[in-house]
């Protein structure tokens, strides 16, 4: 169905700020009625691809501190790890509220009363709106969708499941070590027996094997899903990876920001409006260990780049729905 056809204007909505997605921020300040910033914590440090379970391996692309963005602090309790990465934020963003995001490794394969301290030590916070928990397909439990669930009942309660991807190839290609169905029922599971919870999906684009119309399956794959939020990234190299071992040797090469715009304007047209999208790029904070592609340095440049794509084509999200 092309764009004219489809009922959807051209132009962005109104209720998006201008953009020509449905930005994540919006969704919070309409909830919690001001702008809302993500504090990244961490009180996990393994996972089981790390701990070598089942024979997984590390995944293709984690570098050595599992995704925190904040690794100097990661020694530092929880509360001390909150305030210091409130106040980056706060000065950064001019925000006044705040969700506390429990990032790095895998934090439901760390001990469950762990995690339940953290949630109590979260919520204490006067400023602090709700907790995300960023987690796999394959590390849930009884006990930790009933500590969600609970949770969900006197607190925003999100969770952010690293997907990745959707095609099994490219899962096994990156040793994830789960499947794009695990990843389907842990996500209808979550649903079903902790209603109350805000799910989130994290995707990755730029696999060698991937295809245009693979990534509209993607999108399309999304819509029926029992999601409220996808979050994208590009797969770029960081050093002391398995995936700068095959950069080196020439069998992979990043994909190009062209390209890459290309993809997440395919994705989008596909989507459909009422998922929230948290940002379209990855960002690789820490420059000295990027390995390649250069753009990810540089935020504003891919975020602008991309949404000049999407201008010069017309596209915004859901113009392609059905």
């Amino acid at each position: 169905m092309s764009s004219e056809s489809s009922g959807f204007p051209r132009s962005p909505r109104p209720e998006w700020g201008g953009k020509p997605y449905h930005p994540i921020s919006r969704v919070y300040r309409e909830r919690f009625g001001a702008k809302v910033i993500k504090v990244p914590v961490s009180i996990a440090d393994t996972c089981p691809n790390r701990m070598g379970l089942k024979g997984m391996k590390t995944c293709i692309f984690c570098d050595e501190w599992g995704s925190f963005a904040y690794p100097e602090s990661r020694e530092d309790d929880l509360r001390e790890q909150i305030r210091k990465h409130r106040s980056k934020v706060a000065a950064r963003f001019n925000a006044g509220k705040f969700l506390v995001y429990f990032q790095a490794y895998t934090t439901t394969f760390t001990a469950l009363g762990k995690l339940r301290d953290g949630i109590e030590t979260a919520l204490s916070f006067d400023d602090v709106v709700g907790v995300v928990v960023g987690t796999r397909p394959d590390c849930l439990s009884p006990a930790l969708l009933e500590l969600w669930r609970s949770t969900s009942e006197r607190a925003f309660m999100a969770v952010e499941f690293g997907v990745q991807s959707f095609d099994d190839g490219q899962l096994e290609w990156m040793r994830r070590g789960h499947t794009a169905g695990q990843s389907i029922k842990a996500l209808e599971r979550v649903a079903k027996e902790a209603p109350g919870v805000d799910l989130g999906i994290h995707l990755i684009f730029g696999w060698p094997t991937e295809t245009d119309k693979q990534v509209v399956e993607t999108a399309k794959l999304c819509n029926t899903l029992p999601i409220t939020n996808v979050k994208l990234h590009n797969l770029h190299v960081l050093v002391k990876t398995p995936l700068e071992e095959l950069h080196a040797r020439g069998e992979f090469e990043p994909i190009s920001l062209e390209l890459y715009a290309h993809r997440v304007g395919l994705f989008l047209s596909h989507l459909r409006p009422a998922i929230a999208v948290h940002r379209l790029a990855a960002l690789s904070s820490r420059w000295d260990e990027l390995v390649a592609p250069q753009w990810t340095r540089h935020k504003m440049k891919s975020h602008q780049a991309i949404l000049d794509h999407l201008a010069a084509r017309g596209i915004r999200q859901g113009i392609e729905f059905e």
